[in-house]
Order: C-alpha cells, then structure tokens, then sequence
C-alpha cells in the first residue's frame, strides 16, 4: 500500500503515522509537513512543503489513499480567515489533487456537529469541507466526527484540561443523541482510521461511498483489530 498522511504532526496525525509505519502491508507512506519528522524509518517519505502551494507538489497524491488530520483551532490560527485556510483550504485543496491522481479512498478528521449549514463557523466550515468532499465522488471517502479529543498537546489548552478531569463524572450521563458527544482519546481515532486504511488495502470497490464515523463507530471500529 502506497499512502499520503497530512497532518503527521498532530495530536491525531502522529498516532497514525506510527501506526501505518508498523503495518507491514504499507510499502511506501509519505508524510508532507512544514517541519522535519524525527522518524526515520526507510518507508517514511517525508516531504518539507508549502501548504499554500500544494498544487506544486501533485506527484505526492500520486497514492491509493489518502489519510487527513489537518486541523487547527481559532486561537492558533488568529483569525477566521487563516482557521479557513487551514481546515477548509488546505484540505479541499489535498482532496482534489487526489482526485486528479486517481486516489480510491479518502479518510479525513472532521468534527461533530459539522453542517455547512450550522451558524456555528467552526461546524460550518467542517461541513463545508465534507460536502465538497462527497461533491468530489471518492471511490469510500470517509468522514469521522469526534468530539473532544483527549491527549497530549504540545500547546496547554485550559478548557480542554478542565474537560478531561470532569469526563469520568459527564460521560455516564452521555445517552442517546448525546453519546455522539463523548469525549474521545486521539490514539482512539488514530487507531480506527489505521484499521480502515489497513482493511481497504488496494481493494476499494468502485463507488462513490461515503461513511460517517460518530464517537460509537469510531470506537467500533477501533477494536476491530
């Protein structure tokens, strides 16, 4: 399996990134990023690029799938136009560039509650990105919609620490409808999008297909290695 990984430096990203390097079934994965990886296995390809100029580097897309953790937040990005760049462009931007090197599978970090009709911008933004994406006709494109993430950031996040503490006191009352709102470990949904990329291999039916991952798939589908 020849696969390209956006995001490698991520809280998600570099879960996955690890995980596909184990997969002995991953022949060749390439890793674009702003910075230098520390890894250095022989199957690691990774590439230092500029993402406002992705269109100069298509021989990358040039794969069977495509794994896509970009993401940021408003505080990092400092403004709603550099957090749309990030998470609407620069993802739009990869999901085409696949498409015109005939990438099959496309498997992309979205957001719970994403609507490109929500007045919410963040849910807004992630759900115009999903309906581009499915506009774009994958062979299984996939979208997975966690909601808080737990892990380790490089950067502190006060509301995200609060959260993590009072999880075991919330998550018991997270029924129905709200189950979807769990809080959710980043290795979790690095893990999932793992074994589906494992489980697509090169056979990818002809499609288009498109899955949705909510926070009880996307645990599902973690444990099915």
């Amino acid at each position: 399996m020849k696969v390209l990984l956006l995001g490698a430096t991520g809280l998600i990203g570099h879960h996955v990134l690890e995980g596909l390097l184990a997969a002995p079934q991953v022949t060749e994965l390439i890793a674009p990023t702003r910075r230098t990886l520390p890894n250095t296995a022989a199957k690691l390809r990774n590439v230092l690029i500029d993402f406002d100029r992705l269109d100069e580097y298509p021989e990358l897309f040039d794969v069977t799938t495509i794994v896509c953790c970009l993401g940021t937040t408003m505080k990092q990005a400092g403004s709603k136009e550099n957090f749309r760049k990030v998470d609407y462009q620069y993802c739009r931007d990869a999901a085409e560039l696949g498409r015109a090197q005939r990438a099959r599978a496309f498997l992309l970090v979205s957001a719970i509650g994403a609507s490109a009709t929500s007045p919410v911008y963040y849910s807004r933004v992630k759900g115009e990105l999903e309906q581009h994406l499915i506009d774009l006709e994958y062979n299984h494109l996939s979208l997975y919609r966690p909601s808080m993430l737990l892990g380790e950031r490089s950067e502190f996040r006060l509301g995200e620490k609060l959260y993590s503490k009072l999880t075991p006191l919330v998550d018991p009352f997270m029924r129905g409808p709200l189950r979807h709102y769990h809080a959710i470990p980043a290795r979790t949904v690095a893990q999932a999008m793992v074994n589906e990329c494992l489980a697509l291999g090169e056979v990818i039916p002809l499609g288009p297909k498109v899955n949705v991952y909510p926070y009880d798939k996307i645990v599902k589908l973690a444990q099915s290695r």
